[in-house]
């Protein structure tokens, strides 16, 4: 009845990192991302080489390797994306990036790109994970699109 006085929980878009298809995690070759120990998330298989923001907010931290950053939003919500299965053993080779630690973006924008034929030439996996690592009971992801995307789909909420 007082139901008018509760405060609405504020819903995050969820934009496509990659040109291509969205997945589960529950369906990933990597174990690590399979059994969700680095959080709840997705991932696509690109049809592109172009890695997109997939949500606004500022970039944390890029790994050396350039093979996986971190975001975090204004409302707090943290983001690892990861470019591939085991691509930190190519020591950044395929990767280009164009965004940098501190840069605030918004979904859609450019981060850089991955030369997947590359990747796919050393054995690795091509998949873009997106995961959650902090998500609490109180937030639950919700994939909502996972057919071909573009990095201007949005996908999911949280």
């Amino acid at each position: 009845m007082f139901n008018i006085f509760k405060k609405k929980e504020k819903v995050t878009e969820i934009y496509s990192p990659v040109e291509g298809i969205i997945h589960h995690l529950e369906t990933a070759s990597d174990p690590v991302f399979k059994q969700k120990i680095m959080g709840d998330g997705f991932y696509a298989l690109p049809h592109a080489k172009e890695i997109y923001a997939p949500i606004e907010g500022v970039i944390d931290s890029i790994f050396p390797t350039k093979h996986a950053f971190t975001m975090k939003t204004d409302s707090g919500i943290s983001i690892l994306v990861h470019i591939g299965t085991d691509t930190v053993q190519l020591e950044g080779i395929p990767f280009e990036l164009s965004a940098i630690e501190g840069d605030y973006v918004k979904p859609g924008d450019l981060l850089g790109t991955a030369d997947f034929d590359y990747i796919k030439d050393k054995g690795k996996g091509t998949e873009v994970y997106v995961v959650f690592p902090e998500l609490d009971d109180s937030k639950e992801l919700t994939l909502t699109k996972r057919d071909r995307v573009s990095s201007q789909d949005v996908i999911g909420t949280i």
